[in-house]
């Protein structure tokens, strides 16, 4: 009963909120959306073998605002899951979650914004879900800033909220053609230290359409350098040019006390680092098609191995938002797991016969050929299959789609999801 109670917590949300926050927001737009998802699959369990699984999914987003004017607001998303086929593969999971859930105000002067309640802070180092207050505003011309403190969502199922805390900010220095900002962080979970982290990000806009993006981040606790993200965009001609780098350190980037939540907590303490080089090459062809050339480098330090990963991937799309594509890749590496070459074709189809009685049809189809075996295994599918069409002056739609995959690492899986998606909007 109590995995139900978040999801509970959001429909009792949605009620009150539209009750009365109509009352404080004038000229605002309601928008309301549902999304129902039935998925049938069949899994293992600790009691059973091949069981079948059909979990009901219901997503819920609510937006009261008024995009065209500063003052307040009010976003909710959240989702709950009840399993018919009444079996153990979820007992350890939960059944629902509030993702976000906050008011908003907007100011008229120095871009001043304020959230307060559940949130998504997405900020320099930041990238973490908190119940809290965010403040951001323009400090004159030239700064910019932003606060955050509340409780790290992340840490409410470890021994409760007691001593939970988490707080940072960014401040950031910006002219036309660059952004400059400083960040930090810090996390307490039962009053013990987290993770406290810093970092710099930058953005940089140059004439003739040429930029810079990037961040450096710093874990205080290992006293080093966890990550380097950096990537350049310009033109040659009619090519778009992408050459980015990353560098991960996983002992300072997984290396805190934050195991019991984070799933590659395990590799901290390998002393592995993994250095991605590469650059992506973008090439419209008239209106309808562009030519995307990839290549990416991997290089690991312990694992003492090295990838170069070469794709190329054509996509038309038509006037009418049809589209269709492939991908041709080949992965050349050190480990006979990174030695494959893939082909992948893809399309989207929404201008049907009439005597169709469909909207839209979909369908993707990946293929992997390993150099070696894999388990006595050389090769991989995965084929997707969708359709779907809308009622209600597209209020509605219904969306049937079907999965079938063989790999490796899993025995051949049929999946099968039905979502039935609503929309509302109402000025008031």
């Amino acid at each position: 009963m109590a995995r139900t109670t978040s999801f509970k917590l959001v429909l009792r949300l949605v009620f009150v909120t539209t009750l009365l926050l109509p009352q404080i927001v004038c000229a605002a737009q309601l928008n309301f959306q549902s999304d129902t998802i039935l998925r049938l699959l069949e899994r293992d369990t600790a009691t059973e073998e091949s069981a079948a699984v059909l979990p009901i999914y219901q997503y819920i987003q609510l937006d009261i605002d008024n995009p065209d004017e500063p003052g307040l607001a009010f976003h909710l998303y959240g989702w709950g899951r009840w399993d018919t086929a009444d079996n153990d593969y979820y007992d350890d999971s939960t059944a629902g979650e509030l993702l976000y859930s906050y008011l908003e105000y907007s100011g008229e002067q120095a871009h001043f914004n304020a959230r307060l309640g559940r949130q998504y802070i997405f900020e320099g180092v930041t990238n973490d879900s908190i119940d809290g207050i965010r403040v951001r505003s323009d400090l004159g011309k030239y700064f910019s800033g932003s606060v955050f403190a509340g409780l790290p969502v992340a840490y409410s199922g470890e021994n409760g909220r007691d001593g939970d805390s988490i707080y940072g900010g960014r401040l950031a220095n910006h002219t036309s053609w660059y952004d400059l900002g400083v960040s930090y962080q810090t996390v307490e979970s039962d009053s013990d230290d987290a993770g406290e982290k810093a970092g710099t990000d930058i953005s940089v806009y140059l004439p003739l359409g040429i930029g810079l993006y990037g961040r450096s981040i710093y874990n205080v606790d290992t006293e080093d350098i966890s990550e380097h993200s950096y990537e350049l965009r310009f033109g040659l001609g009619p090519v778009a040019v992408r050459p980015f780098f990353q560098q991960f350190d996983y002992d300072d980037y997984f290396g805190d006390s934050t195991t019991g939540i984070n799933p590659f907590a395990m590799l901290a303490g390998t002393e592995e680092k993994l250095t991605v080089a590469g650059a992506e090459l973008s090439l419209p062809v008239g209106d309808s098609l562009v030519l995307v050339a990839t290549y990416k480098n991997y290089d690991y330090d312990v694992f003492h191995d090295s990838s170069q990963y070469h794709a190329l991937q054509a996509t038309w799309t038509s006037e009418e938002n049809n589209q269709i594509g492939g991908e041709a890749g080949v992965m050349s590496g050190d480990a006979a797991e990174n030695r494959y070459y893939l082909l992948r074709a893809f399309g989207y189809w929404q201008s049907l016969p009439e005597a169709l009685p469909l909207g839209f049809l979909s369908g993707e189809v990946v293929y992997v050929d390993y150099d070696q075996p894999i388990y006595e295994e050389d090769s991989s599918l995965f084929i997707s299959l969708g359709c779907g069409k809308k009622f209600m002056e597209d209020a509605l739609s219904v969306k049937l789609s079907a999965d079938y995959s063989i790999d490796p690492y899993f025995d051949e899986d049929i999946q099968g999801m039905l979502t039935l998606s609503y929309r509302f909007s109402n000025e008031f």
